[in-house]
């Protein structure tokens, strides 16, 4: 098994590696593609799969390496199929099986820790440090539905700032997130250290769809194209993302029955009923109602919520009249 420097210095222009890497002195191993250009130049790390339930980012990392041709590229592009390789494969859900931990929680981890712990270690120490660009995908969790859309990172040097939110405007949704986390995700905390990076959501509740996986794909390609990294044009789009600067995320305050009043992609009036947590009697435990106005990021499509768990998400974009007027700039 090859660590991810092995695999570097043994590859030539125009090539390709098709296989595992070992991260961590063997302690995990990962499926990767490595494309190396016909030119030197910069290196864009792609990752899926660090919610191991959230499919539609690991089949379009499949049909990426599939795709992308070492010949059009001006650089080397690194594709980790699935990050969460043991919970993806014992259908575990999204969270590490050994320590239950949200991996895009712990970031940059610890080489001591537990399961996430040590994964988030080795991915941060000896993936992102390889890194130019960076580009995560994900969906909705297998309990959650959503309305694609991308984030990008607010918490950085105001020039990773910028080049992610350039990054993010290729990607073919309706909405773009600022967010104003710093640490904790894979992507936030690539930023931190001066990776431009950005999270791609598409898709959930446990499902994909080829459609879903090849819209991944076609933003992932429009990325490398703006970038210089990948010859061609950029495919046509439907949307260009609206910014989001304020998102709301609500938690249940108890383990109940959840009852969504709202879907994603719809837009709310301050003091609108946005869902409810029952229990088993019909009784309401408790109400949610929007603060402001926005637009509906993702739901949770479960009948039952956990005490702590999410709820729904809804965001404030930075000119809602466009939304209102029921325009979209394609």
């Amino acid at each position: 098994m090859k660590t991810i420097k092995e695999i570097f210095d043994n590859m030539v222009p125009e090539s390709r590696f098709d296989g595992f890497v070992s991260l961590l002195e063997g302690r995990f191993e990962l499926p990767v593609t490595v494309l190396r250009g016909k030119a030197q130049g910069k290196t864009v790390l792609i990752t899926a799969g660090i919610h191991a339930a959230e499919y539609v980012g690991i089949q379009a990392s499949i049909v990426l390496a599939r795709k992308l041709k070492p010949e059009c590229i001006c650089g080397t592009v690194i594709i980790v199929k699935t990050v969460n390789r043991v919970a993806f494969e014992n259908r575990s859900g999204s969270f590490c099986m050994e320590d239950g931990k949200n991996l895009n929680r712990v970031f940059p981890g610890d080489p001591k820790g537990t399961e996430a712990d040590q994964l988030a270690f080795a991915v941060s120490s000896e993936l992102h440090t390889l890194a130019d660009y960076y580009i995560d995908l994900h969906s909705g969790d297998c309990y959650e539905k959503l309305t694609p859309y991308v984030y990008y990172p607010g918490k950085a040097d105001q020039k990773v700032v910028e080049i992610s939110r350039k990054m993010a405007e290729q990607v073919d949704v309706p909405f773009m997130v600022r967010s104003n986390v710093a640490g904790g995700g894979s992507y936030n905390y690539a930023a931190s250290v001066g990776i431009p990076s950005i999270l791609i959501e598409r898709g959930g509740m446990g499902a994909w769809s080829g459609e879903e996986a090849y819209s991944t794909v076609r933003d992932v390609r429009n990325i490398l194209v703006s970038l210089g990294i990948y010859e061609g044009q950029k495919d046509d789009r439907t949307y260009r993302p609206l910014e989001m600067d304020q998102v709301c995320y609500l938690s249940s305050s108890y383990t109940g029955l959840w009852y969504a009043c709202r879907e994603p992609g719809d837009i709310v009036k301050t003091g609108e009923i946005l869902g409810m947590v029952k229990n088993y009697q019909g009784e309401v435990l408790e109400v949610f109602e929007a603060e402001f106005e926005g637009v509906v990021l993702y739901v949770t499509g479960s009948l039952q919520v956990l005490e702590d768990g999410p709820a729904i998400t809804y965001g404030k974009l930075t000119d809602m009249s466009c939304i209102r007027k029921g325009r979209q700039d394609g």
